[in-house]
């Protein structure tokens, strides 16, 4: 037998729970770039620099997301608790933020070329891109939990370097010339699984919300949804910006769950990379149900009741009910004020 053979009998079989759980702990490890460890640590030592300003600085590296999100939400208290890197900065405070920061390896772009930084550096700059188109396409689909999304996002192939642990590299020759769906499947053809799943096994590992995990985890599905469904598309538009083939058929197909027509995808794919508003983040967890996000949203874009009903496919009176249930959780006193409290909260 071949050593070609043996690699290959040996990726279709599977490999021990040992072995398993030593590139879960590699990955859980990986290193973080250099200047972005030091732009983060510059921040936490600067004087009245804000939540959303150490969260940014966080989000331009999933090692330091990782890092902060775990921390946030294991110890003491349930998992799962935390969603979002801001909210997990104020749970943890800036000298916890700094402290977990200077504990972490570096790599540098600059520094001596290795396998293991070469490929940190292509998981982060994919990463990053996709949550920023992945920020985008959850403004335009009016997605709710965008704090939530943006760390899926960045941690959305955190299996692929699982599977690099276990098999090694997968040869450019192997890939080249084919699409990100259709990578999951030639996975799961030779592995029996996919980098999704791994990956949001390991993300459950690290205490992370049920959000993050099953976003991670259907990002490659056909009939994904929500979160999955933009980063899906986020994912293709990426590739699609890199001259990386894509199907036409698979974008549109993750637009439409969004609720996006071609014109909103020919902008998507138009804008990217050169799209830069930042995201509101939430300044507290939205404690409204979708479809009461729903009918607030309506209102914000000066609907009366009866076209919101026909949009919502509801009756009017359970949507009068609903806004009513929107007054009195947010505290407002009317429709605009409803409005006016949501956009500064971040829900809107």
């Amino acid at each position: 037998m071949t050593q070609a053979t043996k690699v290959s009998t040996e990726r279709r079989a599977g490999v021990g729970g040992r072995r398993l759980a030593e590139a879960f702990e590699a990955v859980s490890g990986m290193p973080t770039l250099f200047e972005a460890r030091r732009r983060l640590l510059g921040l936490c030592e600067r004087s009245g620099a804000t939540p959303n300003e150490v969260a940014d600085a966080i989000e331009a590296d999933s090692a330091l997301a990782i890092a902060i999100m775990r921390a946030a939400n294991n110890g003491a208290g349930p998992s799962g608790r935390t969603g979002g890197v801001r909210e997990a900065v104020e749970a943890l405070e800036v000298d916890r933020v700094r402290t977990l920061a200077e504990s972490l390896e570096t790599y540098d772009v600059l520094g001596t070329p290795g396998a293991t930084s070469e490929r940190s550096e292509r998981f982060r700059r994919h990463a990053v891109a996709v949550r920023i188109g992945t920020e985008r396409i959850g403004e335009v689909a009016r997605l709710p939990q965008r704090d939530e999304l943006a760390v899926a996002a960045l941690l959305h192939d955190v299996g692929k370097l699982v599977l690099e642990q276990l098999y090694g590299d997968r040869p450019e020759a192997e890939t080249r010339g084919v699409s990100p769906d259709e990578r999951a499947r030639l996975e799961r053809r030779e592995f029996g699984i996919d980098h999704a799943l791994v990956g949001a096994v390991l993300v459950r590992r690290w205490g992370m919300p049920k959000i993050i995990a099953g976003a991670v985890e259907r990002h490659h599905a056909p009939d994904a949804t929500g979160h999955a469904a933009a980063i899906r598309l986020a994912d293709m538009i990426v590739h699609h910006a890199a001259g990386d083939p894509v199907w036409t058929g698979s974008m549109r197909e993750a637009a439409a769950a969004l609720g996006l027509d071609d014109a909103a995808l020919n902008t998507l794919l138009f804008e990217f990379p050169h799209a830069s508003e930042k995201r509101r983040r939430a300044a507290e967890p939205c404690p409204l149900s979708m479809r009461e996000m729903d009918a607030l949203r309506g209102l914000a874009e000066g609907k009366v009741y009866k076209q919101i009903a026909q949009e919502l496919t509801l009756s009017v009176s359970t949507v009068r009910t609903h806004l009513h249930n929107v007054y009195r959780k947010i505290g407002a006193v009317d429709r605009a004020q409803a409005v006016l409290i949501a956009r500064d909260r971040g829900w809107l």
